[in-house]
């Protein structure tokens, strides 16, 4: 295809366009920094703008350093290109392709919507004539912000005793081999006894999170809480149960959070369908209690409680994983209504066989859950003094 000859403002143009890329690279989460961006100009004069693919792989080769990041500059490329339409009047040689209609946003999607907003607002003066998505309101803003604040969560628990022993300075075992060794090196003349102690490791936390119509916007907000922690402990195992139970332990491990969350809605089929909580639990039971509820393991369970075919095999499940884990925590978003009372079946089934019962629905409440998890943290009074609530 025949090259397009730039003039000197077409070129300014480009040069101006490829420092705000850059600068919206960067604060999407890609390291990019001046020396990279006259980097990018220099290569982009060195082999020239023929084609857009001919521009994209030249950017991509000087910005992206790492594997991982190749789909956000993807996204961000298209993003950035395709809706200011700079690089389309540089190349006007080339066929605009078709619009098409409406489309599931991609992984980084409103991350990168964000970061090309705050470029064109830092970088020029006119408003920004971009077609942001339509969730991006003020009160989605305030989420952006909130997930922002969840990365910075610090999740610390007690380390709990374990059956394997360690060098421990106040053990009550002694460790013959190591006071050997320790007197050999003092020529035999002084033996200085060593000793072993308990080891002691942080416990798993297992998450188990209700994707069902009424929770699957609480529980998309906890897995970036989920992810956060994930990334930080190694023992972390995360259930997700709407109709059926499925692992998404491994998808959540994806270093970049919009991976994580779309490999995890691509590994399930019921999110936001019906609830089936006592089967959900029976599968948990069954398949994975005695692989993952080791070492006093700490349960979250999120969920309304809202079941959707009541019945006692619920009170028999529940009752089942509370005997399985050290600590049962029900984490319940409709408890941010003054007025909660536990009528439904499901709920009054459940609260005789948790240990705490906390909400979940904003920032406030995630911190409680921090401290709580913590050291330091006050536990609420025992659930069952909900079943006398009711009018």
């Amino acid at each position: 295809m025949t090259s397009v000859r730039q003039s000197e403002p077409a070129a300014g143009r480009l040069a101006e366009n490829i420092v705000h890329f850059a600068r919206a690279l960067r604060t999407a989460g890609i390291p990019v920094g001046p020396g990279a961006a006259l980097d990018a100009l220099a290569a982009v004069r060195a082999a020239g703008v023929g084609t857009r693919d001919d521009f994209y792989w030249t950017l991509h080769a000087v910005f992206v350093k790492r594997h991982e990041r190749s789909l956000l500059f993807d996204q961000a490329f298209r993003i950035f290109f395709r809706r200011r339409g700079h690089l389309d009047q540089l190349l006007a040689m080339l066929p605009r392709a078709p619009p098409r209609g409406p489309e599931k946003p991609p992984p980084g999607a409103q991350r990168l919507a964000e970061a090309l907003l705050s470029s064109r607002e830092e970088g020029e003066r006119k408003p920004p004539q971009l077609e942001m998505d339509a969730r991006l309101t003020v009160s989605d803003r305030e989420v952006l912000r909130s997930k922002d604040a969840i990365k910075r969560l610090v999740l610390s628990l007690d380390e709990v005793k374990t059956r394997r022993l360690a060098p421990h300075r106040h053990g009550h075992i002694v460790d013959i081999r190591r006071t050997l060794r320790a007197s050999l090196k003092a020529g035999g003349a002084v033996i200085d006894l060593k000793y072993l102690g308990p080891r002691k490791k942080l416990p798993p936390i297992v998450a188990l999170l209700d994707i069902s119509g009424s929770m699957s916007q609480y529980t998309r907000l906890f897995l970036h809480f989920l992810h956060a922690v994930t990334d930080a402990r190694k023992r972390v195992h995360t259930f997700l149960f709407g109709t059926r139970l499925t692992n998404v332990t491994r998808a959540i491990k994806a270093k970049d959070v919009d991976e994580a969350l779309a490999a995890v809605s691509a590994n399930v089929a019921d999110w936001s369908g019906g609830t089936r909580i006592a089967s959900s639990l029976a599968a948990f039971n069954k398949l994975w209690a005695r692989r993952v509820l080791t070492q006093g393991a700490i349960v979250l369970l999120i969920t309304d409680g809202l079941e959707r075919d009541p019945d006692d095999r619920l009170a028999f499940e529940i009752d089942r994983l509370h005997r399985s884990c050290r600590r049962l925590i029900w984490l319940n978003p409709l408890l941010r209504f003054s007025g909660f009372e536990a009528k439904a079946k499901g709920i009054r089934a459940m609260l005789p066989h948790v240990d705490e019962l906390r909400p979940i629905h904003n920032l406030d409440s995630m911190m409680e859950l921090v401290r709580a998890l913590s050291a330091d943290g006050a536990r609420p009074g025992d659930p069952k003094a909900w079943l006398d609530r009711v009018a």
